[in-house]
């Protein structure tokens, strides 16, 4: 279970700059899939071996207009309330301001560990100033020059000191039983669809407090099912951050996103795709999860035909593209019509994301697919693949095709081995990676 550092602090701060810089090197590595860049606060780094999010508060403040006091309240109370630690930015070419010692405020009561970060130290004569902050009862600050990234390793050797250790344990008991999130925009049925799953017998289910102080597995074992829904505080307790606030539901959907192996997106039938919808599912591909598409409250919804059913299938997949294998099931929480289809289905997404194609199996079907349509020719060059073979132990399944010169294999032919493996194998709802390797 990753563990989850909040970037906080006024305005203009330098906080995006910060977040880039110590996310950049990750993002640029780690992703071969063209990332996504609206969702630019959130993000995952290791450093030394230790993995954790990011998240840029100032980031999810859509409402430019609203009283900055206020609007800073409900940043840091959500730090408070999701992160393991809190990087509290301030500005050392400005100093102190009344804004700083509000935060610092409120971060002082807070049970979490804060870094003090001092930034836009561009040059040593920037240092002088640093001394200031101690007067906000935090703390060494860290001098540090997001945009030129001096400090930064020293900043995360402390990040990483500071963090509280996984508990491995709480890990291990859940190995081997999937994990599954019910996650979506608020008002969309999460707590409806959880409660008519798990109804009013309480007594079949165990709940497991989970790997961090936010997450809760609930084990449930019913009906041949068995399995863990991952819930995060924040979906069974209305909390104390205004809920109203759509976008505090993005960074308390990461924490069940990043816990689970499934997750069920779930979609107002009555409201159709929103941004919000679309954020939550890049969050879910990025980290590389299985997918069941959840159509609520289709009770509601007066047109029922297939027509209608493919029209709003279509216009899903249309907004996700290009991922566009994975299940959508039509529900209603309320009158509980297949919501059993739909732990079926994650069941079997799960199944999907574990599925071995035997390595023999594999080569004879995929080397006839490329020998049909070859990789195209670069610069009088050809591409030659010679072997394919799935990656032992890999989180999701990984295929790597051996060729004499992988670079010069782009996105596009990498897209159309992903269909043909499709094609072929069932891996409806779950991502799938083609690398490309020199023999």
């Amino acid at each position: 279970m990753g563990q989850m550092i909040a970037i906080v602090g006024r305005p203009n701060v330098g906080k995006s700059t910060l977040f880039n810089r110590l996310t950049q090197s990750r993002t640029a590595i780690v992703d071969e899939t063209a990332g996504t860049t609206r969702d630019r606060q959130y993000g995952k780094v290791d450093w030394t071996g230790r993995e954790f999010s990011i998240i840029d508060t100032g980031g999810w403040v859509v409402n430019s207009e609203d009283v900055f006091e206020e609007e800073i309240n409900k940043q840091v109370a959500l730090a408070i309330e999701q992160a393991d630690e809190i990087l509290f930015v301030v500005d050392a070419m400005n100093g102190v301001t009344d804004l700083d010692d509000h935060i610092a405020e409120i971060l002082r009561k807070a049970k979490k560990p804060v870094i003090l970060v001092a930034n836009k130290v561009d040059s040593n004569d920037w240092l002088y100033n640093v001394p200031e902050f101690y007067s906000l009862g935090l703390g060494d600050p860290y001098p540090i020059s997001a945009i030129s990234g001096f400090g930064t390793g020293d900043l995360l050797d402390e990040v990483v000191k500071e963090l509280p250790e996984p508990d491995e344990d709480a890990g291990e008991q859940l190995d081997d039983i999937p994990k599954f999130a019910i996650v979506g925009r608020p008002n969309a049925g999460k707590s409806s669809l959880i409660n008519a799953f798990i109804g009013e017998e309480r007594n079949i289910v165990t709940n497991i407090a989970g790997t961090t102080r936010d997450s809760i597995y609930t084990r449930y074992n019913k009906y041949g099912f068995d399995f863990y829904l991952v819930d995060t505080a924040g979906i069974r307790k209305k909390n104390k951050v205004n809920e109203d606030i759509e976008y505090y539901s993005v960074i308390r959907s990461i924490r069940a996103i990043e816990a689970s192996d499934v997750c069920i997106l779930m979609i107002d039938a009555t409201r159709g795709i929103e941004a919000q919808d679309a954020n939550i599912f890049s969050l879910i591909q990025r980290n590389k999860k299985g997918l069941v598409v959840c159509v609520n409250k289709w009770d509601l919804v007066e047109d029922k035909s297939q027509e209608a059913i493919k029209h709003f299938e279509a216009s899903i997949r249309d907004r996700f593209a290009p991922f566009v294998d994975f299940p959508i099931i039509f529900t209603s929480a309320l009158t509980k019509q297949r919501i059993f289809k739909v732990l079926q289905t994650a069941v079997d997404v799960y199944k999907n994301r574990k599925r071995i194609v035997p390595t023999s199996q594999l080569n004879t079907v995929m080397l006839e697919v490329i020998a049909a349509y070859p990789p195209p020719a670069n610069k009088g060059k050809y591409v030659k693949i010679k072997y394919v073979t799935m990656l032992k132990g890999a989180p999701v399944p990984t295929f790597i095709f051996f060729c004499n010169l992988p670079q010069w294999v782009k996105e596009p032919y990498r897209r159309y081995l992903e269909n043909k493996i499709r094609e072929n194998w069932d891996y409806t709802g779950t991502p799938v990676n083609v690398y490309m390797r020199e023999k």
